[in-house]
Protein backbone atom coordinates (compact mmCIF):
# COMPACT_ATOMS: atom_id res chain seq x y z
CA UNK A 1 0.00 0.00 0.00
CA UNK A 2 0.97 3.42 -0.82
CA UNK A 3 -0.17 6.84 0.07
CA UNK A 4 0.29 9.91 -2.65
CA UNK A 5 0.04 13.12 -1.16
CA UNK A 6 0.53 16.13 -3.34
CA UNK A 7 1.61 19.85 -2.48
CA UNK A 8 3.02 22.98 -4.30
CA UNK A 9 0.48 24.28 -6.19
CA UNK A 10 -1.27 27.58 -5.91
CA UNK A 11 -1.87 30.52 -8.03
CA UNK A 12 1.00 31.76 -10.01
CA UNK A 13 1.31 34.41 -13.15
CA UNK A 14 1.57 33.57 -17.02
CA UNK A 15 5.33 33.10 -17.69
CA UNK A 16 6.07 31.93 -13.71
CA UNK A 17 7.35 28.68 -12.23
CA UNK A 18 5.78 26.18 -9.81
CA UNK A 19 7.53 23.30 -8.28
CA UNK A 20 4.78 20.26 -7.59
CA UNK A 21 6.02 17.38 -4.46
CA UNK A 22 4.65 14.32 -4.51
CA UNK A 23 5.55 12.37 -0.87
CA UNK A 24 4.96 8.42 -0.23
CA UNK A 25 5.01 6.35 2.27
CA UNK A 26 5.57 2.88 2.34
CA UNK A 27 8.87 1.16 1.90
CA UNK A 28 8.49 0.27 -1.43
CA UNK A 29 8.36 3.95 -3.27
CA UNK A 30 11.42 3.09 -5.16
CA UNK A 31 10.03 -0.08 -6.84
CA UNK A 32 7.39 2.01 -8.32
CA UNK A 33 7.27 3.78 -11.66
CA UNK A 34 5.83 7.62 -10.78
CA UNK A 35 3.65 9.62 -13.01
CA UNK A 36 1.99 13.27 -13.11
CA UNK A 37 -1.28 13.75 -14.43
CA UNK A 38 -3.41 16.49 -14.72
CA UNK A 39 -7.22 17.55 -14.71
CA UNK A 40 -8.30 20.90 -15.57
CA UNK A 41 -12.44 21.87 -15.36
CA UNK A 42 -14.85 20.05 -17.82
CA UNK A 43 -12.24 17.92 -19.43
CA UNK A 44 -10.79 14.55 -19.09
CA UNK A 45 -7.73 13.74 -16.75
CA UNK A 46 -4.18 13.59 -19.16
CA UNK A 47 -1.00 12.38 -18.42
CA UNK A 48 1.75 15.22 -18.17
CA UNK A 49 5.09 13.28 -17.57
CA UNK A 50 6.36 10.28 -15.71
CA UNK A 51 9.36 8.45 -14.34
CA UNK A 52 10.79 5.09 -14.37
CA UNK A 53 11.65 3.16 -10.92
CA UNK A 54 15.23 4.10 -10.86
CA UNK A 55 14.79 7.55 -12.63
CA UNK A 56 16.90 6.74 -15.39
CA UNK A 57 13.93 7.47 -17.89
CA UNK A 58 11.70 9.83 -18.11
CA UNK A 59 8.39 10.31 -20.35
CA UNK A 60 6.48 14.04 -20.93
CA UNK A 61 3.13 14.97 -22.71
CA UNK A 62 4.10 17.05 -26.00
CA UNK A 63 2.23 20.15 -24.10
CA UNK A 64 5.01 20.15 -21.87
CA UNK A 65 8.16 19.06 -23.19
CA UNK A 66 10.67 21.59 -23.06
CA UNK A 67 8.89 23.44 -19.99
CA UNK A 68 8.24 20.93 -17.25
CA UNK A 69 10.84 18.60 -15.65
CA UNK A 70 10.09 15.36 -13.28
CA UNK A 71 12.64 13.68 -10.69
CA UNK A 72 12.45 11.93 -8.02
CA UNK A 73 14.93 11.75 -4.77
CA UNK A 74 14.24 7.85 -3.81
CA UNK A 75 15.86 8.40 -0.65
CA UNK A 76 13.17 10.73 0.41
CA UNK A 77 9.99 8.76 -1.15
CA UNK A 78 9.49 11.86 -3.27
CA UNK A 79 8.88 12.87 -6.89
CA UNK A 80 8.87 16.01 -8.02
CA UNK A 81 7.53 18.20 -11.07
CA UNK A 82 9.09 21.14 -11.56
CA UNK A 83 6.80 23.52 -14.14
CA UNK A 84 8.34 26.46 -15.79
CA UNK A 85 7.08 29.06 -18.53
CA UNK A 86 3.66 28.26 -17.27
CA UNK A 87 0.83 28.94 -19.73
CA UNK A 88 -2.83 29.23 -18.91
CA UNK A 89 -3.48 26.43 -20.35
CA UNK A 90 -1.62 24.61 -17.82
CA UNK A 91 -4.31 25.30 -15.20
CA UNK A 92 -5.87 22.14 -13.64
CA UNK A 93 -5.73 20.25 -10.85
CA UNK A 94 -2.51 18.05 -10.64
CA UNK A 95 -2.22 14.23 -9.20
CA UNK A 96 0.78 11.89 -8.83
CA UNK A 97 0.30 8.42 -9.03
CA UNK A 98 2.57 5.56 -8.14
CA UNK A 99 2.30 1.95 -10.36
CA UNK A 100 4.17 -0.79 -11.70
CA UNK A 101 3.76 0.35 -15.11
CA UNK A 102 5.64 0.25 -18.65
CA UNK A 103 2.94 2.14 -20.02
CA UNK A 104 3.70 5.52 -18.52
CA UNK A 105 0.78 7.48 -20.53
CA UNK A 106 -2.10 5.31 -19.49
CA UNK A 107 -3.64 6.15 -15.82
CA UNK A 108 -4.92 2.12 -15.75
CA UNK A 109 -1.64 1.61 -14.96
CA UNK A 110 -0.95 3.54 -12.07
CA UNK A 111 -2.07 1.57 -8.64
CA UNK A 112 -2.26 4.58 -6.28
CA UNK A 113 -3.24 8.01 -6.27
CA UNK A 114 -2.84 11.17 -4.22
CA UNK A 115 -5.59 13.75 -4.16
CA UNK A 116 -4.54 16.09 -5.72
CA UNK A 117 -2.79 19.85 -6.03
CA UNK A 118 -5.00 22.55 -7.40
CA UNK A 119 -2.44 24.77 -9.91
CA UNK A 120 -4.04 28.36 -11.57
CA UNK A 121 -2.05 30.04 -14.13
CA UNK A 122 -3.39 33.59 -14.70
CA UNK A 123 -2.82 35.43 -17.90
Amino acid sequence: QVQLVESGGGLVQAGGSLRLSCAASGRTFSSYAMGWFRQAPGKEREFVAAISWSGASTYYADSVKGRFTISRDNAKNTVYLQMNSLKPEDTAVYYCAAGFTYYYSRDTGYNYWGQGTRVTVSS
